[in-house]
C-alpha cells in the first residue's frame, strides 16, 4: 500500500508539472527551464553534493584566507535576490582559474582565481557570478535536463536513499551541476552586476576580469578550458556587463579594492607547491 501511495504521489506530481508547465518547455517539447525542488530539498541535496565533491577536491585550510573568502561571499549573498538560504563558501587548493557553485548555496573558490584577480572587485565579480547561479537555481534545473522530470521528482521525494546517494555521486563526479548553458551564464552575470552594485562593490571589476580571461585564453587556454566550454564568448560578456553597468544610477563610493585582499594574496602558497587538482 505504501509503495502504491508513493507511486501515485510521484505520478500526480509529474502530471501536475506537465499540465501547468507549458512555459517551461521549448518548442521541441524538451524541458528547458524547470525546477520542482523546494528550497529545503535543494539545500539537502546541496549538502550531499558537497560531501561528494569534497572527496574529489583538496580544500584549502588556511583559516585567514578561508575566512576572507567566506566574509566576501556572504556580503555579496546578503545583497542577492535569494537571501532565504544559508550560503557556504570554501576555498579549493588548485591553480585552475575558476570557481563553481552547486545547489543549495554551496560555493567553491579556487586559489588560482584569487591569485589571478588584480583587485577585490575582480574576485567579487566571479564570486557574485557563482551566487547568481544559486539565485537562478541553475543547478537543479540542470539536473532536470540531465536526468528527466520523473527521476528528478524521485530525488525531490527522497524516498530511496541508497539510489539517491548513487545519483548524487554520479552527478558530482561528472561535473553535471557545473556545466550550465550559455543563457544561465548570462543570467548569472546579470545577477552578479546587481549584487556587486547593491553591496557597494564596483561591478566594473567583472568586466576587467573578463578582459584578463580573454588574455589567458589566448596564452594558456588549458587553464581556462572548463570556464570557456560553457560560458559565452568573453568579448560578448564584457559588452553585456558594461552595458548593464551604464544603466545603473551613479554611485560615488563603490569599492574597488582593499588592503585585506592583497594581504590574502600574499598568504597564498607559491604556485609550484599547489596541487593542480580537478577544479
Amino acid at each position: 500500500m505504501q509503495k502504491v501511495c508513493r507511486t501515485t504521489r510521484l505520478t500526480l506530481w509529474v502530471t501536475l508539472v506537465l499540465m501547468t508547465g507549458s512555459g517551461f518547455f521549448g518548442c521541441a517539447g524538451k524541458i528547458s527551464d524547470i525546477n520542482i525542488f523546494s528550497d529545503a530539498q535543494e539545500v539537502q541535496l546541496g549538502k550531499q553534493f558537497s560531501r561528494q565533491i569534497e572527496q574529489e577536491v583538496k580544500i584549502y585550510s588556511d583559516p585567514i584566507v578561508t575566512a576572507y573568502i567566506a566574509q566576501l561571499g556572504r556580503h555579496l549573498a546578503n545583497h542577492s535576490q535569494r537571501k532565504n538560504i544559508t550560503y557556504h563558501f570554501k576555498t579549493v587548493n588548485t591553480e585552475v582559474v575558476n570557481a563553481f557553485a552547486i545547489p543549495g548555496g554551496y560555493l567553491y573558490v579556487n586559489i588560482g582565481l584569487i591569485r589571478a584577480a588584480e583587485n577585490e572587485s575582480e574576485l567579487a565579480g566571479v564570486i557574485g557570478h557563482e551566487i547568481g547561479h544559486v539565485v537562478g537555481k541553475h543547478g537543479v534545473k540542470q539536473m532536470t535536463r540531465q536526468l528527466g522530470l520523473a527521476a528528478v521528482a524521485q530525488l525531490a521525494l527522497g524516498e530511496n536513499q541508497s539510489e539517491l546517494k548513487q545519483i548524487v555521486a554520479g552527478l558530482a563526479a561528472n561535473g553535471v551541476l557545473m556545466k550550465y548553458g550559455r543563457d544561465a551564464e548570462r543570467e548569472a552575470d546579470r545577477y552578479a552586476v546587481q549584487e556587486m552594485y547593491d553591496a557597494g562593490i564596483d561591478p566594473e571589476g567583472m568586466a576587467t576580469f573578463f578582459e584578463k580571461l580573454l588574455k589567458l585564453q589566448k596564452g594558456k587556454p588549458s587553464k581556462l578550458e572548463q570556464i570557456f566550454s560553457t560560458h559565452p564568448p568573453t568579448t560578448e560578456r564584457i559588452a553585456a556587463v558594461r552595458s548593464q553597468i551604464a544603466k545603473l544610477p551613479r554611485k560615488s563610493n563603490l569599492k574597488k579594492d582593499s588592503r585585506r585582499f592583497h594581504k590574502i594574496k600574499k598568504r597564498l602558497p607559491p604556485p609550484s607547491k599547489t596541487p593542480k587538482g580537478k577544479q
